[in-house]
């Protein structure tokens, strides 16, 4: 069984994140065991984004969820850093602003998607509009639980029109969250990432993982799958992860496009220059 049919929430079933052991490793034991296959991997990911850049038929958004500590910018450094700057981008999504307040939840999402033959990802992205603000209690219930089938609908207009969405909930305990805060106070590099809200916020830890049950059973679908991620070991959330965008670019079945110049002209002129 490859890593996409292993960690893929399969389209009508439902999700307990309750039930799925966040520490789950695959059959891999060590970092170290997993290092090589992980190179490997990032080597394939490079040569296939090239492959999306060139053919400009098609784009890939990559959507990252998770708890406080989850690993998103983890996810980012580690394997996006593979990819050539030219056809990546990464776009955060923050509390709304005024203007943005002022449009629907969806606009400042529609205006961040990729062009063909780019691919974007989004460190949080339009999934805060049916968790926090419905943990928050910042819109009506009348409100966020209809914007499930506003979701679909937007990713299945994105896949009509060739991108291909690919959805990762990066899945962490409750105890492990606890050992990365505690990282954050004792590593002088990580103490920018402290937040006012970041205890704050584990006294809703239920109500999130309540939110992410309905989002993640309600929003898989066969066009814009989610996959959860086991994230307490995050060497295993960076093989895991890169492992399913190799097996979902290559799925595609990209050809670089055909030369639009005569190719025998082009050998002749060049002999002819070298010899010259």
């Amino acid at each position: 069984m490859d890593f996409s049919d292993r960690f893929i929430v399969k389209p009508g079933t439902t999700v307990d994140l309750d039930r799925i052991d966040s520490s789950f490793k695959h059959g891999h034991e060590s970092e170290a065991e997993a290092a090589a296959e992980l190179e490997k991997d990032k080597a394939r990911l490079h040569e296939l984004q090239g492959l999306l850049y060139a053919e400009n038929a098609r784009s890939l958004l990559v959507c990252l969820q998770g708890m406080d500590t989850a690993g998103k910018d983890g996810t980012i450094s580690h394997i996006f850093g593979a990819m050539n700057p030219q056809g990546c981008r990464v776009t955060s999504f923050k509390s709304p602003s005024a203007e943005e307040l002022s449009h629907d939840f969806l606009w400042r999402v529609h205006r961040a998607t990729p062009a063909k033959g780019e691919v974007e990802i989004f460190n949080r992205s339009h999934y805060e509009d049916v968790l926090v603000v419905r943990v928050h209690k910042l819109v009506s219930q009348a409100v966020w639980s209809e914007r499930y089938d506003q979701i679909n609908a937007f990713e299945g207009e994105l896949a009509a029109e060739g991108t291909h969405v690919l959805k990762f909930f990066l899945h962490i305990s409750k105890q492990e969250q606890l050992k990365r805060f505690k990282a954050r106070l004792d590593e002088p590099a990580k103490r920018w990432k402290i937040s006012e809200t970041d205890y704050a916020e584990r006294k809703h830890w239920d109500d999130y993982i309540e939110a992410y049950d309905d989002a993640l059973s309600r929003c898989s679908t066969k066009h814009a799958p989610w996959f959860v991620i086991p994230g307490d070991h995050k060497w295993f959330r960076n093989l895991a992860i890169a492992r399913i965008l190799v097996e979902q670019l290559e799925r595609l079945g990209m050809h670089y496009p055909k030369p639009t110049v005569d190719l025998d002209r082009i050998r002749k002129e060049y002999h002819e220059a070298k010899n010259g």
